[in-house]
C-alpha cells in the first residue's frame, strides 16, 4: 500500500473554536460518505511537511501564514482516496491560530468544490457532544493535548 504523506491543519479562531469541513461524497467510490474533517492535504513532490501545512491553508481557507511550528500529533491510517486507491495516510497535524473566522473558497480545486459542502467552527463541547463522523477520531483530546481547549 502507497504511503500518502499529509499535512493536516487544526485551524483555531479567536474564539477558540476549531475550523472543519463537511464532506459529502455523491458519486464516486466514496459515495454516501459524510463526515466533518480537518482541512489539509497531501505533500507535492519534494515539499516539507511544514510547507505542505502553510500551501493547503492557504488553498483551503485563504488564509495567509509564513511557516507553522511542530506538529502536535502524527497519525497513520488506512483509507481510501476519492479516485478509488487505498493509501496508508501519514499525517502531520499542524495549529493555526486564525485572526477570523473569514475563510475564501477561490482556490479550491474542482474536486474540493465537489465534496466539500459546509463548513463550521466548533467548540470543544460541541464536538464532544456530535453524533456526526468527524475526523481524525480524538480531536478534542489532540487540541486538549496541545493546550488549545
Amino acid at each position: 500500500m502507497r504511503q500518502r504523506p499529509s499535512a493536516r491543519l487544526l485551524v483555531l479562531s479567536p474564539a477558540g473554536r476549531v475550523l472543519l469541513f463537511r464532506f459529502t461524497h455523491r458519486e464516486g467510490p466514496l459515495r454516501g460518505q459524510d463526515y466533518w474533517a480537518t482541512p489539509g492535504g497531501g505533500l507535492e513532490d519534494g515539499e516539507t511537511f511544514e510547507a505542505a501545512a502553510v500551501r493547503e491553508l492557504r488553498e483551503e481557507t485563504g488564509i495567509h501564514i509564513d511557516s507553522v511550528d511542530a506538529p502536535v500529533s502524527l497519525r497513520e491510517v488506512a483509507l481510501q482516496l476519492p479516485d478509488g486507491e487505498c493509501v496508508l495516510a501519514v499525517e502531520q497535524y499542524f495549529v493555526i491560530a486564525a485572526d477570523s473566522e473569514t475563510l475564501s473558497r477561490d482556490e479550491w480545486t474542482e474536486c474540493e468544490r465537489q465534496v466539500i459542502a459546509d463548513h463550521r467552527w466548533w467548540s470543544a463541547a460541541e464536538l464532544a457532544a456530535t453524533s456526526d463522523t468527524v475526523w481524525p477520531e480524538g480531536l478534542v483530546e489532540i487540541l486538549t493535548a496541545a493546550g488549545r481547549f
